[in-house]
């Protein structure tokens, strides 16, 4: 471990291990909606600004600066200012949002309230992923809470500044995580991405000016106000370049074949190897073989890999992204090719159909990769493979198509003798009946396999 701050950083999830830590009452015996106080106390554009000091980036696979977004919203026009939060949690892996609003709803009200004042909203909405009806209820029963004790309504403790807050819940399609896609199904349409421009910035919700911000950036927030920039700021990764710097902590999701998978907060820069030590290493008696940084739509990386620093900057540089910090740990049991179909097949699934590239591309994708996993497929295959995720990259209305091909393309590029060995053997070499055969072959694949 370097001169870094510690691996662990408890700040969104300090609460998590309180009794009730869900209610009001617990939230605030430990500071809670102290931000909110001394916001109000601020201008808006003080808020922003300090916002922007923080270097505070989307949580929600972006990493796009939150401060700037805000600052695109134009006002003084006689159109209404939104603030929407993106609780659509459907990426494959990605398990961060749902927990963190289970168990401490009440950092998120406050950090909308936050948000919206900063940006001079009368009205924000909260989308929620409808499947997920128990943390629909918990947190509509938080934004209650929060009437109840004056901290939303017409006049918030008495600073003359009035807010609405709706938690709407989605209609189960993955698409709809695309923001200009949930912004359509929040007005009751069918979700799917928008042309732009216009951006939501100037034309979103009901064709007004909107931010759409992740669940974990706007509850970040909160924390930053209370604290100041500065100390947000000094967490995370540091370079002269501010391009090259990613700041403050977040909730890495650690899931897969490890001994303790679950939520690992920590500032940004820290590795994979770091996290996998917390959480007791790869499964016993195994070992690593692939993960991904940040969900299934992200190009997947390999054991080489392990002390890529997990921010922005160092995941881009090792040829991924590091997206929701979903990381899906695989060991060496894993037969990557059935892996990259079943997502695929999702996405395929999930596609709006909205567009060709992406609608005809994952449908090929598919039929392609269940013939090489039932041993069918050729050298032919795999190069249509990659031809067709070459067509569907950048062409698409919305990154849907961008992401369904990350995990193809990386997968070809590492583990392509993996792919090879499943048409010469007629079958998956990962099929217990065939293991000793794909050993026996002597190629690179089947020692991972061994």
């Amino acid at each position: 471990m370097s001169t870094r701050t510690p691996p662990l950083t408890p700040v969104l999830s300090r609460l998590w291990d309180q009794d009730r830590s869900w209610t009001r009452e617990v939230y605030e015996r430990f500071d809670g909606y102290q931000g909110l106080r001394r916001a109000l106390t601020k201008a808006p554009d003080e808020i922003v600004q300090l916002v922007k000091d923080s270097e505070l980036r989307g949580r929600g696979g972006a990493g796009f600066p939150t401060g700037n977004k805000w600052g695109f919203i134009p006002q003084g026009g006689d159109k209404p200012v939104y603030l929407v939060v993106n609780a659509d949690e459907s990426e494959p892996g990605t398990c961060k949002d749902i927990p963190l609003m289970m168990a401490n709803p009440h950092e998120l009200v406050e950090g909308v309230i936050i948000a919206s004042y900063a940006i001079r909203a009368k009205h924000a909405f909260i989308y929620v992923r409808g499947e997920v009806v128990h943390v629909l209820r918990r947190l509509q029963n938080a934004v209650q809470e929060a009437y109840d004790a004056g901290y939303l309504g017409g006049d918030i403790l008495g600073s003359g500044y009035g807010l609405e807050v709706t938690v709407h819940a989605g209609a189960g399609a993955y698409i709809c995580g695309e923001e200009t896609a949930l912004l359509d199904s929040l007005e009751g349409r069918r979700g799917q991405p928008r042309l732009r421009p216009p951006f939501p910035a100037i034309a979103g919700l009901y064709a007004s000016p909107t931010v759409i911000n992740n669940v974990e950036t706007i509850a970040s927030v909160p924390s930053i106000v209370r604290n100041g920039p500065d100390w947000f700021a000094s967490l995370g990764t540091h370079d002269e370049d501010p391009r090259k710097r990613s700041k403050g902590f977040t909730l890495y999701s650690l899931s897969g074949h490890v001994t303790r998978p679950g939520q690992f907060e920590a500032p940004m820069g820290v590795t994979l190897r770091e996290l996998l030590q917390l959480a007791g290493g790869v499964r016993e008696g195994h070992e690593l073989k692939f993960w991904t940084p940040g969900g299934s739509s992200t190009p997947l990386l390999t054991a080489e890999h392990l002390d890529v620093p997990l921010s922005y900057e160092g995941v881009a540089a090792a040829g991924s992204m590091l997206g929701t910090k979903a990381l899906q740990v695989f060991d060496e049991t894993t037969c990557v090719v059935r892996a990259v179909l079943r997502w695929t097949e999702f996405y395929a699934h999930e596609s709006c159909g909205k567009c060709t590239p992406c609608r005809e591309g994952t449908f090929w994708l598919v039929q392609i990769l269940r013939r090489l996993e039932n041993g069918e497929g050729s050298d032919e295959d795999l190069e249509k493979l990659l031809d067709i995720s070459d067509n569907i990259l950048g062409r698409s209305f919305c990154a849907l198509g961008d992401g369904a091909t990350s995990p193809i393309t990386s997968s070809i590029q590492y583990f392509r003798d993996e792919y090879v060995a499943h048409y010469e053997q007629g079958g998956c070499p990962f099929d217990p009946t065939a293991a000793t055969v794909f050993a026996a072959a002597g190629t690179s694949a089947g020692a991972r396999a061994r």
